[in-house]
C-alpha cells in the first residue's frame, strides 16, 4: 500500500464529523420535547420555554410521557413514548430560566465568566433548543469587522449588476434577523469597540439599514419576531475591548460561574473525558483516585484555597473545568494507546503543561503548591499524594 493509498478518504470519513452541532448531538430530544410540551411558544420558537430549561437542565430522572397523538414527528418520523431527558449544564436552574425568560423578551443576553466555564455550551444549547440551529455564530476576535455584524458584497455579481439584493452577502447577525432566530456572538470583547457598536441599533431598532440598497425593497432589513442575540465574554477579558455603556444595556448580564461542588465537577470531569477517549477509538481506564487527585489540585489552585482550609497562590492561568477535562482525557489517551506506566505519574507532566501557558511564573507557584499542600497531604499518609510528592523533581 503506497502513502497516497493509505491516506486516501472513506466515504464514511468525508461525511462524519468531529464534532456535532447540539440540534444534530440531541435532535431526538428535541423533537421529543417539541411534541411532549405544546403549551404556548413565543414567536418562532421550536420549544416552549419550558420544555428548553428541561432540555438543557434535563427532567430529573423522569420519564417523560410523550400522547398517543404526538408520536409523530414534524418528519413524520415516530416518536418514542417516553424519554428521561439528561442534564447538559451544570449550573443553577434558576440561571438557566432567567436566560430563557430574557430571550422570550426578545432582549440580548450576554453570558460572562470565566474561561472554561461552559459560556459557550450554554448559549449553543440555548440557541438549538429555541431556535433548532446554532450555526448562526460569530467569533470575536481583533480582526472581525463590521461586515461580520452587517453585510458584505460578492463582488463579481457588485461589479456586473452593481448593489443588487442578490449581491448581498448575509452576515449570521441579518440572516438571523431575517428569520427571526437565535444569533450567538463568541467572546464579544475580543471584537474592537467601534465593530461591538454596530450592534447597538441592531439591539434596539431591531432592523438594518443598507445604504447601497437605498430606495429599494431592499433598503432596510427589519427583524422578524423571534431574533435575538447571545453573546459571550471571559470576565479575564475586560479592557481588552471594553463594551461601551450604550452597548451594555442592551443585554442582561448572567455570570457563569465554577462549579461548586467537588462530587458533581469530578463527574463531569469524568464523563467529558470518557466521552472525548471514546472518540479517540478506546476505552478510559483511569483509575478513579487518579481523577479526584486531579480535579482537587485544580480546585485548590483555583480557588486559592485548599479544602483543608490551606492558603494557596493561585497562578495567573484559569485552571478551569475545562482545562481539567483535557487533561483527564490526556491521561485516558495515554493509558489507551501508551500502556505500560501508571496514569498518577503524568500528572504532573501534564499540570506544568497548563500552568505554563501565560505566566512563566505560575512554575514557581506550581511547585509551591507541591511544597505545601501536595506535602502536608502526604504526611498525613495518603498513598496517591505520597506518589504525588516524590514526583516533585518531574516539575523542575
Amino acid at each position: 500500500m503506497t502513502v497516497t493509498e493509505h491516506v486516501r478518504p472513506t466515504a464514511a470519513s468525508e461525511t462524519a464529523a468531529q464534532v456535532l452541532s447540539a440540534e444534530q448531538r440531541y435532535a431526538d430530544e428535541l423533537a421529543f420535547l417539541a411534541g411532549y410540551d405544546d403549551g404556548a411558544r413565543p414567536p418562532g420558537w421550536a420549544l416552549t420555554p419550558r420544555a428548553v430549561v428541561t432540555f438543557i437542565q434535563g427532567s430529573e430522572g423522569e420519564a417523560l410521557k410523550l400522547p398517543a397523538d404526538r408520536r409523530t414527528g414534524p418528519d413524520g418520523t415516530e416518536l418514542p413514548a417516553s424519554m428521561t431527558i439528561p442534564a447538559k449544564f451544570v449550573g443553577e436552574r434558576s440561571l438557566v430560566e432567567r436566560c430563557v425568560v430574557t430571550l422570550a423578551g426578545e432582549r440580548g443576553l450576554l453570558l460572562v465568566g470565566e474561561p472554561g466555564t461552559a459560556k459557550s455550551m450554554l448559549s449553543e444549547l440555548l440557541a438549538a433548543a429555541v431556535s433548532g440551529t446554532s450555526a448562526l455564530t460569530v467569533q470575536g476576535t481583533a480582526g472581525t469587522t463590521e461586515d461580520a455584524f452587517r453585510y458584505g458584497w460578492n463582488y463579481a455579481l457588485l461589479l456586473a449588476q452593481g448593489p443588487t439584493p442578490q449581491a448581498l452577502v448575509a452576515s449570521p447577525v441579518l440572516t438571523a434577523m431575517r428569520t427571526g432566530r437565535v444569533v450567538r456572538i463568541e467572546e464579544v470583547t475580543r471584537c474592537l469597540p467601534e465593530v461591538q457598536d454596530a450592534l447597538v441599533s441592531i439591539l434596539s431598532d431591531r432592523r438594518m439599514n443598507v445604504p447601497e440598497l437605498s430606495g429599494t425593497e431592499g433598503g432596510l432589513i427589519r427583524a422578524v419576531p423571534g431574533f435575538t442575540v447571545i453573546a459571550t465574554a471571559n470576565l479575564r477579558d475586560r479592557g481588552v475591548s471594553e463594551m461601551s455603556s450604550a452597548l451594555k444595556r442592551r443585554f442582561n448580564f448572567e455570570t457563569i460561574h465554577p462549579i461548586s461542588d467537588v462530587d458533581t465537577e469530578t463527574d463531569l470531569v469524568r464523563r467529558q473525558a470518557t466521552a472525548a477517549v471514546q472518540r479517540a477509538g478506546a476505552a478510559y481506564t483511569v483509575d478513579d483516585a487518579v481523577l479526584d487527585a486531579l480535579v482537587t489540585v485544580f480546585r485548590d489552585l483555583r480557588s486559592g484555597r485548599s479544602g483543608e482550609g490551606w492558603d494557596v497562590e493561585r497562578p495567573g492561568t484559569v485552571m478551569s473545568t475545562a482545562e481539567a477535562v483535557q487533561v483527564a482525557a490526556s491521561l485516558g489517551l495515554a493509558a489507551a494507546y501508551l500502556p505500560g506506566g501508571d496514569a498518577l505519574d503524568l500528572v504532573p507532566g501534564h499540570l506544568l503543561g497548563v500552568v505554563r501557558k501565560d505566566d512563566q511564573n505560575d512554575h514557581a507557584r506550581l511547585l509551591g503548591y507541591w511544597d505545601g499542600p501536595v506535602r502536608r497531604r502526604a504526611e498525613d499518609g495518603s498513598a496517591m499524594w505520597r506518589r504525588l510528592w516524590d514526583l516533585r523533581e518531574s516539575l523542575r
